[in-house]
């Protein structure tokens, strides 16, 4: 785990993007920060950790709603600064009931977004 930190670029305040991927179906499930620690708890406990950027804490994803995402895969880009994990999620993805985050379609600048993901 340390040559990984090491090898990683973490941006400002320490952080660096996640990308969540169903493992299975391949579907974007969202996109979360991380920083060192919550890489590291991640990796320990293969139950996604991440650092919310909105309560300046670190958090486990499903820790109140139990829905939470078992680690099949950690990878990162060339840049070393993206990374890629995919999981078998539990539940919902989305704190708002829905299965993934990108649930709304953008249908041009007169027209509510599309629903195009549904609530579990």
């Amino acid at each position: 785990m340390m040559n990984l930190l090491k090898e990683l670029k973490f941006g400002p305040g320490g952080l660096i993007p996640a990308i969540i991927q169903d493992a299975t179906d391949k579907e974007i499930l969202m996109l979360a920060y991380m920083n060192a620690e919550s890489l590291r708890l991640t990796i320990e406990t293969g139950i996604t950790h991440f650092w919310s950027r909105s309560r300046n804490c670190l958090w486990k994803k499903g820790e109140t709603s139990g829905h939470i995402q078992e680690v099949q895969e950690i990878l990162y880009d060339c840049d070393a600064d993206t990374l890629l994990i995919k999981v078998r999620q539990k539940g919902p993805a989305c704190h708002t009931g829905y299965r993934t985050c990108f649930y709304r379609q953008y249908q041009g600048d007169d027209q509510e977004p599309r629903i195009v993901s549904h609530k579990l």
